[in-house]
């Protein structure tokens, strides 16, 4: 691989640590919410976040590509591109809500190979790399290495919740309901905090639909490096789809046959 992983490693984390600078304060204080063409909210603090983030960016790798959710695509090497959300959660972050954050990817050849997310009003930074582990750090605390559960029997798991909009048909709506009956409780924190439970190990599978790329791409390195799985609901590693099932790995399989598609 024809890139330094260690350095786009630190710059994932530095660009979210710069991003949770930048969005603070706004939250601190409140912000004047917009309406953006596809319904969605944006605020100053997204926008500022997302300058923060770019800054550090093209001070590590300046010939790179990048996605950003507010900026749009600036062009750089075609093999590489740094996907940005500046905050998943914005609706949240709108109303005090302690569930939002940045997420930062760096996709490689096809493959996201870095990444890093935070929870700014919690304090947590998360980040990984392809061989490096996925780590976790709470506010001036030594970082910890994210490890996944190990329960494997369903009835003994937590299934997190994420948005749904848009892309369930009656019968996979259903399967969801009759797996969330199933499991032993079924949560529903929101956007990047429901994913993050899987990291933690306080919940065995994570589903989301009805998403953009840069809502989901990082979290797909994270689960990988700390032991888990991460494919669409057609089973394929892909971020592209805007919908994922995170797991624990032993979950997963069965899982995607209960949603109608096999392992």
């Amino acid at each position: 691989m024809d890139l330094d992983l260690d350095l786009a490693l630190a710059t994932a984390r530095r660009a979210v640590e710069a991003a949770a600078g930048a969005s603070l304060p706004h939250f601190r204080r409140g912000v004047r919410v917009e309406v953006k063409p596809d319904r969605t909210p944006v605020t100053a603090a997204d926008r500022d976040s997302e300058a923060a983030i770019l800054d550090v960016l093209r001070a590590a790798f300046p010939a790179h590509a990048v996605l950003g959710e507010e900026t749009g695509t600036h062009a750089g090497a075609t093999e590489t591109r740094w996907i940005v959300d500046p905050i998943d959660g914005t609706r949240g972050f709108t109303r005090g809500g302690s569930f939002w954050g940045p997420l930062v990817a760096l996709e490689h050849e096809g493959e996201i190979v870095a990444g890093a997310m935070g929870m700014p009003a919690l304090g947590e930074t998360y980040w990984a790399a392809r061989g490096r582990g996925a780590f976790l750090a709470r506010g001036g605390e030594a970082p910890v290495q994210l490890q996944v559960s190990g329960i494997r029997d369903w009835a003994e798991s937590t299934l997190s919740l994420g948005e749904f909009r848009g892309l369930f048909t009656p019968e996979r709506e259903r399967a969801l309901v009759d797996l969330g009956s199933a499991a032993a409780q079924a949560r529903c924190y929101g956007d990047l905090a429901g994913a993050a439970m899987v990291l933690l190990g306080r919940a065995e599978a994570w589903v989301e639909a009805g998403v953009k790329i840069w809502d989901i791409a990082p979290l797909k390195i994270l689960v990988e490096e700390a032991g888990g799985r991460f494919t669409d609901l057609a089973g394929r590693a892909t971020v592209e789809s805007g919908n994922c099932l995170l797991s624990n790995g032993l979950v997963h399989g069965p899982l995607l046959a209960a949603l109608g598609r096999a392992p």
